[in-house]
């Protein structure tokens, strides 16, 4: 029993305050100590008893198991405190209310305790709160799970099949020509198609299998229960089948087929973000072998040695572990070799192998899809370190960073740009993105396109390793470039070699009537340098005067004032390598989140 040493509340007070509180427009009850209802506002009544009298009944009577035992403990919490605040849903004849309510006690006549509740009509704000819930984590075009609840879904089934026993797939399906339905019908004709399809999808589907939209026109299904071969190509031919059936949409017959990678747990990754990456790189394999077809993911596709499947293997892990770091490298101005800005260059320091080459984990990063998630990273930490060099050197400087082909043509590189900006505070003329003539010219009318959003956004497009690529120069005058970075197999043997000498001053030359900038890569003795800086290249980058280096270490070469081989071989020390990056560690996670 509740028990008070306040005053007890006069009797014909007490029907003072029922009568003010009947009118009141909160939701008012007075309860005994156990619950009873001894008394309900107007409000009150009209919500749980739809006009008939509540009076009489226990408060629990309208609340069921966990918040029945809350409401329990609040008003037995009463005798110690005499306050008591709690948020429960009650459930009225029609529907359920979530309430805020207020307890407190006050000594009744009769010398006993009594009960004041007070409460606030939560179900607004409740729904608000779930919608934004929802929106966080499902797709707006189609209501579907997005990367964000796929990943929880995909932990989920790993923790069920550990404990049955059984695997399960991750299938990653794309739409074949679904590009061509947006440039040829728009946009919203485009999405209608999405729509329908993630509805023939979800209908062919069983109610345990999830069905997530990752991006553009690549969708996700998760199979618990299905890990052998031929139950795989039995769910993923009626997949095949449904979307290969003709879309009517405004009055346009449509057909579009789809390709399908798959990877199954536990034979192919044991980790939600391998598997997932696994899955989408057979979905590129099937697209690059013809289309309209399911390709379960194989190591030996691409004939790795047992060797850098064990590296591959570590990556994931590496990702999760923060063992890539970035390095900078100056790039100079020719004359002052003041410093003008750094290329972002990646590395792996590897718990046991050491610093691990480039040239060896990025083709594999391209291979397993894992490129995507590394290069948004590394985008948006250059950015965000940008700014901290600029503010210690006190002057504008840019930060170059390379694109990968398959960043390239990934729906969401813009996505990925636009985060990059908008999280680092950087200017968008700050930015420089390297890409290789290659790239360009394995769609040039999609690299048309994404080029102009890239200069809308103010970036600088160089670029890279110019000279080795395609000998066609049409897209110098089709495409939005600014730099152009002559490479290092034409720098090495000047200035003795007259056809290297040749070359270096028809690309300078080349660029000077078209208003390009050049940067001369790998840059090594000052004879070279010499030779570019008198034949008017405006940049240089190279060891001769800066070898890639932690952003520490860079931040040590922008305090001189003129920059001249300050470095040596001391960026290679031990302590340098692991020298910490805190923001880039920072943005590390944030694209684990949001991007994947």
């Amino acid at each position: 029993m509740l028990s008070s040493s306040t005053t007890p509340l006069p009797e014909n007070a007490r029907h003072a305050v029922d009568a003010m509180l009947e009118e009141a427009g909160d939701i008012v009850f007075r309860l005994d100590p156990f619950g009873q209802i001894l008394f309900a506002s107007r409000r009150a009544t009209a919500l749980l008893g739809a006009g008939h009298p509540v009076a009489g009944r226990r408060l629990h009577d309208f609340v069921s198991g966990l918040d029945g035992a809350a409401l329990t403990g609040a008003l037995a919490g009463l005798a110690d405190t005499g306050l008591a605040r709690l948020e429960l849903r009650v459930q009225p004849p029609q529907g359920e209310v979530w309430f805020d309510l207020r307890l407190s006690s006050y000594p009744d006549a009769e010398g006993s305790t009594g009960v004041l509740v007070v409460g606030r009509d939560l179900s607004a704000q409740q729904a608000t709160e779930e919608r934004l819930r929802h929106m966080a984590t499902h797709d707006t075009l189609t209501g579907l799970p997005n990367r964000l609840l796929l990943a929880d879904r995909i932990r989920m089934t790993i923790a069920q099949a550990r404990r049955s026993g059984q695997g399960f797939a991750v299938a990653a399906i794309g739409l074949d020509s679904f590009k061509k339905v947006n440039d040829g019908l728009g946009h919203p004709t485009g999405d209608a198609v999405l729509r329908l399809a993630a509805s023939r999808l979800r209908k062919t589907l069983r109610d345990s299998d999830t069905l997530a939209r990752v991006g553009g026109d690549e969708f996700v299904a998760v199979l618990p229960g299905t890990f052998s071969e031929q139950q795989v190509r039995l769910v993923t031919g009626r997949l095949m089948a449904t979307l290969q059936a003709p879309f009517e949409v405004d009055a346009h017959t449509i057909h579009i087929g789809a390709s399908i990678g798959v990877a199954v747990y536990p034979q192919h990754a044991e980790d939600d973000l391998r598997i997932v990456a696994l899955a989408d790189a057979a979905l590129s394999r099937a697209k690059e072998t013809g289309k309209a077809r399911c390709v379960v993911y194989s190591p030996r596709q691409n004939g790795p040695s047992e060797h850098d499947i064990s590296l591959e293997a570590a990556m994931f892990q590496a990702v999760r572990e923060g063992e890539f770091m970035l390095h900078y490298q100056p790039i100079v101005d020719a004359r002052t070799r003041e410093i003008e800005g750094f290329e972002t260059l990646m590395r792996w320091k590897h718990p046991t192998l050491g610093m691990v080459s480039p040239a060896r984990f990025i083709p594999i990063a391209e291979t397993n899809g894992l490129i995507n998630l590394l290069g948004a990273w590394a985008l948006k930490a250059a950015c965000v370190q940008l700014k901290q060099f600029q503010e210690v050197a006190k002057r504008p400087l840019y930060i170059s960073v390379n694109i990968s082909p398959r960043q390239f043509r990934n729906d969401k590189f813009l996505d990925v740009l636009d985060d990059a900006i908008t999280y680092s505070g950087l200017s968008g003329e700050h930015l420089v993105l390297e890409i290789t003539e290659g790239t360009l010219m394995i769609d040039p009318a999609h690299a048309e396109t994404i080029l102009g959003k890239m200069a809308e956004r103010r970036a600088r497009i160089a670029i890279d390793d110019f000279g080795t690529g395609y000998s066609s120069l049409a897209y110098l005058k089709r495409f939005p470039i600014s730099v152009l970075k002559i490479d290092r197999a034409f720098i090495r043997d000047l200035p003795g070699s007259q056809k290297d000498g040749a070359i270096c001053n028809a690309v300078l030359d080349l660029a000077r009537h078209l208003s390009l900038s050049v940067v001369a890569e790998g840059v090594e003795t000052e004879e070279q340098l010499a030779y570019m800086r008198e034949r008017g290249c405006q940049y240089i980058q190279g060891y001769l005067t800066g070898k890639p280096m932690a952003a520490n270490v860079a931040i040590a070469a922008l305090n001189e004032r003129r920059y001249k081989d300050v470095l040596g071989e001391d960026v290679l020390r031990d302590d340098v390598l692991r020298a910490d990056m805190p923001r880039a560690d920072a943005a590390r996670t944030h694209v684990l989140r949001v991007v994947q």
